[in-house]
């Protein structure tokens, strides 16, 4: 059993899927709340959008990736509306690791990027005993 360490605003975070799935939880269905009007006009359903072709501009290698996760990432993201100052705290962090890729970041950093929260209220938030939208401690 691994000794349990108190986070602090320097410890790295990221979203958990191992996490959504031991809690009987559907991500997809949570990513699909996520899109703006548009994408979720675009994607009816998480259903059937689990892998597109994606070609890397800077490689031109075609890659599959989740449509979601994707329309997320190249367009909803970019949106002044995708975290704003009506963006619950714990939605905005998790908006921030969807529009990352799920890079581990630091309650510092998220407060840099969010920039409507101190740190110590972000850490306050993702490192208590419940958590929030799979965001956890990185091991």
């Amino acid at each position: 059993m691994g000794k349990w360490i108190k986070p602090d605003l320097n410890t790295k975070f990221h979203i958990d899927f191992d996490w959504w799935e031991k809690e009987g939880r559907n991500l997809r269905v949570f990513l699909h709340s996520q899109l703006c009007s548009d994408c979720q006009a675009m994607y009816a359903s998480h259903k059937g959008t689990e892998f597109i072709d994606w070609v890397d501009p800077d490689t031109a290698e075609v890659q599959q990736v989740d449509g979601l996760w994707h329309a997320l990432r190249t367009h909803c993201s970019l949106l002044p509306t995708y975290i704003d100052e009506h963006t619950p705290l714990t939605t905005a962090i998790f908006r921030v690791f969807l529009a990352n890729g799920n890079k581990p970041l630091s309650a510092n950093e998220l407060a840099a990027i969010i920039g409507k929260s101190r740190p110590e209220t972000i850490l306050r938030t993702i490192a208590g005993r419940r958590v929030y939208k799979g965001i956890k401690p990185v091991e």
